[in-house]
């Protein structure tokens, strides 16, 4: 089983992902954020053990995705958690900026649910490498198609 977590401050984004999730054969179990504070206090407490992966937004209130990044990659019992940016956003300064806090991919929030559910399924069937290293920026941005 897959243990994921998603902070995100978008409901409906949110609940898309979560149906998303269900339709997939993969076995998970979510755990949802609505915000980085949140997500932040959740892994605090509940680390070990570590998610598989975390798909984070950028754009929250009170902490914003790029601060959770630092904070999860400056603290030893997260630093090694996949951390997958999940943005509306793909202009390149976001993308850059994400790759150099250590993000291990960046995928632009798909406008198809069939789009987003191959998204997140292609996520979590990657390798141990590929969610242990970070790839090369070419390969940073996941298009989705």
């Amino acid at each position: 089983m897959k243990n994921i977590f998603l902070a995100d401050d978008d409901c409906d984004d949110r609940e898309l992902f979560q149906d998303a999730l269900k339709e997939l054969s993969i076995q998970t179990q979510l755990t949802i954020s609505q915000n980085g504070v949140v997500l932040m206090k959740t892994l605090d407490d509940t680390v070990p053990p570590p998610p598989d992966a975390i798909f984070l937004d950028l754009n929250m209130p009170f902490k914003n995705g790029y601060e959770c990044l630092t904070e999860i990659r400056n603290t030893p019992k997260l630093k090694d958690i996949m951390v997958i940016i999940f943005s509306t956003t793909d202009n390149h300064i976001a993308v850059e900026k994400t790759y150099s806090l250590g993000a291990n991919y960046y995928v632009r929030k798909p406008n198809s649910f069939e789009h987003l559910k191959k998204a997140i399924e292609t996520v979590l069937l990657f390798t141990k490498p590929q969610q242990s290293q970070q790839p090369p920026i070419e390969q940073f941005l996941l298009t989705i198609t």
